[in-house]
């Protein structure tokens, strides 16, 4: 079981838009600077967060992405599932084959551990984490 870059570069978007889209609607490029993700990965992460109704766009001066809804109102689950990834603890991700063709001896109990570990997810939203970044004082950044 493993989260791909895939959906942490697409978590950690959606979190940098939902702290920063009261200042406008936020760029690619800016997120890209800011998270030191490349802008050609953000865009394809992008399409299919849009396709899923994640987030909203507008062209030209002051465009870029919006979150669709209330940081309140969308999960990290969502975010995941959205741009194609697997939390998936089971070998044969649920196919029942991961012992040459059946169920192995504990598939339920990777099974059981894969839906606890989607239901944790569903119950964290941008904004809960928003919260908790809130409680924890950050480092100051000093400039030379």
């Amino acid at each position: 079981m493993k989260l791909t870059s895939k959906g942490r570069y697409a978590v950690t978007a959606m979190i940098d838009i939902a702290l920063n889209q009261s200042k406008g609607a936020i760029t690619l490029s800016l997120i890209s600077d800011r998270q030191g993700i490349s802008l050609s990965y953000l865009e394809q992460l992008f399409s299919k967060l849009k396709k899923a109704g994640l987030v909203s766009s507008a062209r030209g001066p002051g465009g870029g992405y919006r979150l669709s809804r209330g940081a309140e109102e969308i999960s990290v689950s969502e975010i995941i599932h959205a741009v194609d990834e697997l939390v998936d603890a089971r070998k044969c991700t649920g196919r029942g084959n991961c012992n040459g063709g059946n169920e192995c001896l504990s598939h339920e109990l990777w099974s059981d551990l894969s839906h606890m570990i989607d239901d944790f997810l569903k119950g964290i939203t941008l904004q809960s984490i928003l919260d908790k970044r809130a409680e924890v004082p950050q480092k100051e950044v000093l400039f030379d």
